[in-house]
This record gives C-alpha cells, sequence and structure tokens, in this order.
C-alpha cells in the first residue's frame, strides 16, 4: 500500500501502523523515475509502507494521477489536505466553484499562451505556475490584450508564517521579481459573477465539430451534410448535463457530435442496419451514445425528457414525431427535411407547441480537386433546416 499524504489533512507518522519504510516529500506531481521505481521497491514488499507526503489536495492537479497510472487505484491510500485554489479563493472571500484552473505547470510548449487564453476568456481564473508561466508572463501578455484584470499573487501558500498576497495590475506584475510563487488568481472585476454553475469539472470541449461526412462511414447519402450540422448543432447548444435526442438519420451524426460537446445523447433508428452504424461510429469516436431499436414516435414515450431534438429525414410520420418531440423537448428541436412541401407542417407543429419556429435553405457548392489538380466546384444536396426555441 502506498499512502498519500497532503498537508493539512491532520495525519503524522504516529497514526500508522508501524513505521514506513520510505517517505517521499514532492511538489505538485514531480515524481522522478527513481523515485517511482523506489516506491515500487517498497510498495512490492509485504509489511512495508511507502509514504508520499505532498503540498494541499494530491488528487487536485497533484501526484495521484502519476502514482494512479504507476500503480493503479486501489494501491493508494488517499488522505488529502485542502487544495490550493481553495485556499486562495478562502483567502479572497471568494467562491471557487465557477473558477476556472489553468495548469501552467504542464510542460507543454505553449502553456503560457493556453493559460493567457482562458485568463481572457473567463472572469474567475486560478493559474498554478510553472517555467515561464509566472505573474510576470501573465502580467506582460495581458497588458494589451483585454481591458481589465486583475492579478493577485499568492506566495508560501498555506505556510503560517511566510503565506502573503498581494492584489497588482497586469503593468506591475510584467515588472517586478517574483519568488516563491505558489499560485496566481486573475479576476476580471468588471464583470457580474454569474449564478452556480450545475456542473463543473475538466470540460473540455472538442477541438473541431461539424465533421467531414466520411468521418461517418455513410455512402448511402444518409448522414446530414456538414454545412446542415453545423448549423444545427449551433440551433441546439448541446452542453454538457444536457440530454439531446437524434431521430431518424441512419447514422447518429448529430448525436455523435452532441456527445462530442458534452452532452448525453440517444439515437433512435427503426431499422437494425442502422442501429449498428451508430453503434460503429459511437465507438469510432470515443464517446457514449445509446442506439434505441424503435419507430418514432411510439419509441420516444419510453425516453427520458431531452433538452434538445433532431429529426432527420421526412416520411408520412414527420409532423408526428416533431410534435412529440416538441411536447417535450425543454429547449429547442431541429428538423432536417429535403423537400418543400413538408416545411409548413414541420412549423405548424412547432408552433402549436409554443415554439418561435425559423428556417434556412441551405445550398452550397464544395470545393472539388480535377485530375489536373485544377479546382472546380460541386453541388451537395440541398437541405432545408427547420427549428424552434422556447
Amino acid at each position: 500500500m502506498i499512502t498519500v499524504i497532503g498537508s493539512g489533512a491532520g495525519a503524522d507518522a504516529g497514526s500508522w501502523a508501524g513505521e514506513p519504510a520510505l517517505v517521499v516529500d514532492v511538489r505538485g506531481d514531480e515524481l522522478t523515475t527513481g523515485e517511482l521505481d523506489l516506491i515500487d521497491e517498497h510498495a512490492a514488499e509485504g509489511g512495508t509502507r511507502a509514504v508520499v507526503r505532498a503540498l494541499g489536495d494530491p488528487g487536485f492537479f497533484g501526484v495521484v494521477r502519476t502514482l494512479e497510472r504507476r500503480f493503479g487505484a486501489r494501491a493508494l491510500d488517499v488522505r488529502p489536505g485542502p487544495a490550493a485554489v481553495g485556499v486562495a479563493f478562502a483567502r479572497l472571500g471568494l467562491a471557487w466553484d465557477d473558477a476556472v484552473v489553468a495548469d501552467g505547470s504542464e510542460l507543454h510548449e505553449n502553456a503560457l499562451d493556453r493559460a493567457v487564453n482562458v485568463c481572457r476568456a473567463h472572469p474567475k481564473v486560478a493559474v498554478l505556475p510553472g517555467p515561464g508561466v509566472g505573474p510576470a508572463e501573465l502580467g506582460a501578455e495581458l497588458l494589451h490584450r483585454v481591458a481589465s484584470r486583475t492579478l493577485v499573487v499568492f506566495s508560501a501558500l498555506g505556510d503560517p508564517f511566510r503565506e502573503r498576497f498581494e492584489r497588482v495590475e497586469p503593468a506591475e506584475a510584467m515588472c517586478r521579481t517574483w519568488d516563491g510563487v505558489s499560485l496566481v488568481v486573475c479576476l476580471d472585476e468588471s464583470r457580474a459573477e454569474g449564478s452556480a454553475p450545475a456542473v463543473t469539472g475538466p470540460l473540455r470541449g472538442p477541438g473541431r465539430w461539424a465533421l467531414p461526412d466520411r468521418e461517418f462511414g455513410a455512402t448511402d447519402g444518409s448522414v446530414l451534410p456538414y454545412e446542415a450540422r453545423a448549423l444545427a448543432l449551433a440551433r441546439l447548444g448541446p452542453r454538457a448535463g444536457d440530454l439531446v435526442w437524434e431521430i431518424g438519420t441512419g447514422c447518429g451524426a448529430v448525436a455523435v457530435e452532441c456527445a462530442r460537446l458534452g452532452a448525453a445523447a440517444v439515437a433512435v433508428e427503426k431499422t437494425a442496419a442502422g442501429v449498428e452504424r451508430i453503434r460503429a461510429n459511437t465507438a469510432a469516436h470515443g464517446v457514449e451514445v445509446r442506439a434505441v431499436h424503435g419507430a418514432a414516435p411510439t419509441v420516444l414515450s419510453h425516453l427520458a425528457d431531452p433538452d434538445g431534438v433532431f429529426v432527420g429525414g421526412g416520411g408520412r410520420e414527420l409532423k408526428a414525431i416533431v410534435l412529440a418531440a416538441a411536447r417535450r423537448a425543454r429547449r429547442a428541436v431541429v428538423v432536417a427535411v429535403t423537400a418543400l412541401e413538408q416545411v409548413t407542417p414541420v412549423r405548424s407543429a412547432l408552433e402549436s407547441c409554443g415554439f418561435a419556429a425559423e428556417g434556412v435553405l441551405l445550398q452550397s457548392q464544395r470545393l472539388l480537386t480535377l485530375p489536373d489538380g485544377s479546382s472546380s466546384m460541386a453541388p451537395a444536396a440541398p437541405v432545408f433546416l427547420v427549428w424552434g426555441t422556447r
């Protein structure tokens, strides 16, 4: 067993059954290969104990991730101390459930740029410092990029004798030399604090969306063209904590994209072949989408109420499907059809359920490279996209 102790956890050697055979002190998640090998040797010996002492909460941007990767979670006895970010915001008298944490200590060639961009995009950010990512560097980058920011620099955080923090403007931070920095909090005090978030954590979105049609393996035209998919996703607005239905497109492209953006997704398909394609695309993109085999609108009664619904295709049941979806959707319904005569029934169904309906006809020309290397344009199939919002 490897015991991992965070400072402030209230545990010491006297509380253990027997003296530890090895004690390793670590800052952040910095453990050398030699230290890991030494821990491995002691942990493998019966009756001996390896102890890793860390600052703050070792499970929050700390050494637990490194140890779990090497030894597995069951080999760890973690006793956390207060997280540095929580302590810093406590000193400021601020809640931190809506704060974003940027790890400047990661060995990444553009770690500073990423930390600065987070500070530009969010009003409350904690930056864990690292090589080239400290108060001076943050101040220099923020000075000419944002209208106003305040940096709060914490030094020796958690030390009862040496801890201190001071508020500085980016221009002052840039011109000073800083030693022993534990954390930098970047605040945009001109933006009002919002309500507490429903979900917190590492909710990173994908680097791109409206993926190329070929990435969904549909060669029969069942995939919604990416031009239309981009607008459909924009109107659905999938996010963490949402549930989105996709009804009847045969390959689950919209559901997969919604799952990549953080939403829970259900794809409803009446053909067995379509269900298998949905499952294959789900696995290929590494997301979780529940594939439901059945005919809408009947099968919809067994599903939980969605935040957004996408309906693809036509057919005699189209209006009934849109009505069933609109009666239960909390925020938005988006419908893709290929015939003009289908637009009016869809619009009337949405409006009858209290939605404000809008729509567009999307006609695009895709760039095509000819055998001789010259360029031409190939028309994509036109799509009517009709959507309703509460």
